[in-house]
């Protein structure tokens, strides 16, 4: 393969380009779902194929092809040339990128079992054992499990130098119950819900998330919820779990800090941001207590590389530092706009697609509270867990969010459980009412991996580390 990316890079350089890269990437995907007590799908995907992306005559250029033979790389290194000679007719500037080093290497995420290597057998075994557990509740009348399974094989190449293969894989899976009952349905989720937890790793895993073990819990909570209290309209101290607060950080912080939405580069699918290059190292973001990074360095996140796919090396930035905007996710042509360097933040969905600015593993840094300590520190207020949905406008300002269940805290011990909890508030305002975060013991790292972004869209795979956070006058209850 090596080869054959060399044999591209020629080629365009050939034609004209000034610089070029490319990418082959090879995928082979699993997806196993149950659906009460049934097998409701098996599906099995492969691909391979090339990306060229180039700069010539001052423009980008990109094509793709899924034929790996000379003359298929070389068509689709002539035709990127040409894309980009055609795109350099509307240029209102010649494109410059920000310096990055020429890399030769080899990086591998972590995986101890091959998911690939474990029978059909076993793993619809496990999910139908955790599926029936849901069930023993009578009233859990749906119940949905399911195992997703990824391997990548990337090499890139680029006429700077770098010659970098890198292979991971990835495995996720999840369970619902769902409860019927005076006409609602409610659903309750483990380990998360959408699918449940993503991580990079193997068969192990899935096993370590006791899928079945945790069932009849799952089944108990959502059978219980068709008798909760419905969630008060009012102004209410939060306390928010990590998971959601993942999902907090990734919509209201995670893409408002992607710098091609600050720059208007990116306004169609995914929107713009409320924030403006004026801002970097002005705007007070979030409180005292709200820190963020952009860290592509974590083991078994999915927000985890060894280069992103403009051969930049993973690293740690910090976005957010004790509540003032101190970062942008970049590339290494928006970085330059701020006269900085990449942070490492370009990724593809696949061969056929060119690289956008993607969040890697956008994290709320932990605090100094355990969560019994926080609950018991608040006299009055709700516990969420578990996103049930969500929705925000394209700049990332106004949002609401609805979890799956909540519970009362009253004089600092939780009391009924709330059903179809949710809250809504404006991103600056609800990060400058956080007062507290829990600590490095209740933190975790979430994966997403179906971030949508660009048109045609892309899925992005990305990752989230959060605590459970407390916020203040926060306006919960939201139609009621």
């Amino acid at each position: 393969m090596r080869d054959l990316v060399a044999l591209a890079l020629d080629a365009a350089q050939t034609a004209g380009a000034r610089y070029a890269d490319a990418r082959v990437v090879e995928t082979r995907q699993q997806t196993i779902s149950v659906r009460t007590g049934r097998v409701e799908g098996i599906e099995n995907a492969e691909s391979l194929g090339i990306g060229v992306r180039v700069i010539a005559d001052g423009a980008w250029g990109f094509a793709a092809t899924s034929e790996i033979t000379p003359d298929g790389i070389r068509a689709a290194a002539h035709e990127a040339v040409a894309l980009a000679r055609a795109a350099a007719s509307t240029l209102l500037a010649p494109v410059r990128l920000a310096d990055v080093g020429a890399y030769t290497d080899t990086w591998t995420g972590p995986c101890e079992t091959d998911p690939f290597s474990i029978s059909l057998d076993d793993k619809l075994a496990l999910l139908l054992a955790a599926d029936e557990a849901m069930r023993a509740e009578e009233a859990v009348r749906i119940s949905s499990s399911a195992m997703d399974f990824l391997h990548v094989k990337k090499l890139f190449g680029s006429t700077e130098g770098s010659m970098i293969e890198q292979s991971y894989f990835e495995s996720q899976a999840g369970i619902t119950a769902y409860s019927l009952g005076g006409g609602e349905m409610l659903p309750r989720s483990y380990p998360n819900s959408h699918g449940g937890q993503a991580v990079q790793g193997g068969w192990e895993a899935i096993l370590a998330l006791d899928l079945a073990g945790n069932a009849p819990r799952v089944g108990e909570q959502a059978a219980a919820l068709l008798s909760a209290a419905p969630c008060p309209a009012e102004m209410t101290t939060v306390i928010i779990d990590s998971s959601q607060v993942a999902l907090q950080v990734h919509e209201s912080i995670g893409h408002p800090t992607e710098l091609d939405r600050v720059l208007g580069d990116e306004a169609a699918f995914a929107g713009t941001s409320w924030v403006g290059l004026t801002d970097l190292g002005a705007l007070r973001y979030g409180s005292e207590h709200v820190s963020v990074t952009a860290d592509a360095t974590i083991p078994g996140s999915l927000g985890a590389f060894g280069y992103d796919d403009e051969g930049v090396p993973a690293q740690r930035d910090y976005l957010i530092r004790d509540g003032i905007l101190t970062g942008f996710q970049s590339s290494r042509e928006s970085a330059l706009e701020i006269g900085r360097t990449s942070n490492g933040c370009m990724r593809a969905d696949g061969w056929n697609r060119q690289p956008l600015v993607r969040m890697t593993t956008v994290s709320l840094e932990p605090g100094s509270w355990t969560l019994p300590d926080l609950i018991a520190d608040t006299e009055r207020g709700i516990y969420f867990e578990t996103n049930n949905s969500w929705s925000i406008d394209d700049r990332r300002l106004n949002f609401q969010f609805a979890c799956e269940i909540g519970w009362e805290i009253t004089n600092g011990k939780l009391g009924r459980m709330i059903k179809n909890p949710n809250y809504t508030g404006i991103t600056p305002e609800f990060w400058g009412s956080c007062d507290a975060v829990g600590n490095r013991d209740h933190w975790q790292v979430w994966g997403i991996p179906n971030c949508g972004k660009g048109e045609p869209m892309q899925v992005a795979h990305v990752a989230h580390g959060a605590a459970p956070a407390r916020f203040t006058n926060v306006r919960v209850g939201v139609g009621r």
